[in-house]
């Protein structure tokens, strides 16, 4: 049950509105000026204010700043037609919320659910760094470690999950480094042993078949900055010599070049696999790995700071609204729902959940819908049958689907995607690439 204070000159509307929403279950104080709503706000708080627009002594816009002084949790004007709606809207900005007369029940319902929000407010002002949300323990470890190692030239290895937002934390050390430079990210799983070099290093014009003009590799491009090398442990091992050489020397030649180039610029390297993993694995040298781990940083899953699943979801939505000019909120229920879940697939995984959850939204409560299932079919556990299995299907079909539903999944995340799936990344580049030539 929620108090309402009903604001209107029109005495047969405030009648019938005062009836349904005590229908509903609801304690209603009613008037019909400014003055007298004033007065009642005066000596009492409301969870929720339905004001018409124009009244006889002032305007219900004129309330706004002494319901603010009472933290009334909701808003709601009234207006005749959806054009007003639409200029007050513009006006306002999105926490208020707009009832159009006639009224019904089901348009008051929908009004007054949207009291019981959980509050979605999020800015620039909540990220640190620029681009992290996070206020646990865990996530100010984080933001301690960064903060260290910026103020040092010291390469930097994030290890973590899937998912957790590793070249977010990179573009963190880059931003609290205040360097001159940009940030240049590469993605060392994405390359063949043949290309690798040219991408890291450059070529010069002729180096090899198809090297039509000189190019320069990131090292370069990232000369007074930082060098993100994502899934660095994808790198082919015989080509990691050429990266121990260049981050022990600062020097580089371009593939087919003669002519030393210096290359100061901090590498900050990523990976999903553990320090026991990398041992375990021999996928990365060891000589190599002292070279980018002079600072490794470590950062959490989800599962062990899911007391910043509400700020993550404020933040998401904050985003989804400003684009598509929405002001879709979330329920009580559902943050709790959201708050529980392990999220195996991290930050991510939540991301995606709260953009389809988004797009279901139900547009009378402006809530977000969420589906009955977070669980993805493809990873350990999932409660949904595996797609694609149907009578008559040749297995390359059913693995095509597999592989393309999985990736989607991820938004395009090939080496979650492969991790999944239990294949090396070469296998599903493979895959993907045959189905390419397939559609040529």
């Amino acid at each position: 049950m929620a108090n309402i204070l009903l604001v209107d000159d029109d005495q047969t509307f405030v009648d019938t509105t005062r009836e349904l929403l005590e229908l509903l279950g609801h304690s209603v104080a009613t008037a019909t000026s400014f003055s007298s709503a004033k007065e009642i706000i005066s000596s009492r708080t409301f969870d929720h204010l339905i004001l018409d627009l124009i009244l006889p002594d002032g305007s219900g816009l004129h309330l706004l700043d002494a319901i603010e002084d009472q933290n009334a949790s909701s808003i709601t004007l009234v207006t005749g037609h959806p054009s007003v709606k639409a200029l007050v809207k513009d006006l306002l900005g999105p926490n208020i919320s707009y009832l159009i007369k006639p009224i019904d029940l089901k348009q008051l319902k929908a009004a007054i659910s949207s009291t019981r929000r959980t509050n979605v407010k999020s800015d620039s002002s909540d990220l640190h760094f620029g681009c992290l949300v996070g206020e646990s323990k865990p996530m100010h470890r984080l933001y301690e470690q960064i903060r260290r190692v910026a103020k040092t030239k010291a390469n930097v290895m994030l290890m973590g999950e899937s998912g957790v937002g590793k070249e977010m934390v990179a573009a963190a050390v880059h931003t609290a480094s205040q360097v001159k430079g940009e940030l240049v990210a590469t993605n060392c799983g994405a390359f063949s042993g043949e290309l690798i070099a040219s991408e890291l290093f450059g070529h010069e014009k002729g180096a090899f078949t198809g090297a039509i003009q000189r190019k320069e590799g990131v090292f370069e491009q990232a000369i007074g900055g930082t060098l993100f090398l994502d899934e660095v442990t994808e790198m082919p091992i015989d080509q990691q010599p050429s990266l121990l050489r260049v981050l022990e020397t600062q020097k580089l030649t371009r593939t087919g070049g003669t002519t030393l180039i210096n290359v100061d610029c901090r590498v900050v390297s990523a990976t999903n696999r553990s320090e026991a993993q990398l041992a375990k694995e021999k996928c990365l040298r060891e000589d190599l790995y002292y070279r980018l781990a002079v600072f490794p940083i470590s950062i959490p899953p989800l599962r062990q700071r899911k007391e910043d699943i509400p700020l993550l979801v404020a933040y998401f939505l904050k985003d989804f609204n400003e684009e598509y000019g929405a002001n879709i909120g979330v329920s009580d229920e559902a943050m709790d729902r959201l708050s529980k879940y392990d999220w195996p697939g991290n930050v991510r995984e939540l991301r995606h959940a709260i953009h389809r959850a988004y797009i279901m939204a139900d547009d009378e409560q402006e809530l977000i819908v969420l589906p009955d299932d977070f669980s993805s079919p493809f990873s350990q556990g999932g409660s949904e049958a595996s797609p694609g299995i149907a009578v008559g299907k040749t297995v390359e079909d059913v693995e095509r689907e597999l592989i393309q539903s999985t990736l989607s999944h991820y938004d395009g995340d090939k080496k979650t995607t492969a991790d999944v799936l239990g294949v090396s990344l070469k296998t599903l580049y493979n895959r993907l690439n045959s189905y390419a030539e397939e559609q040529v």
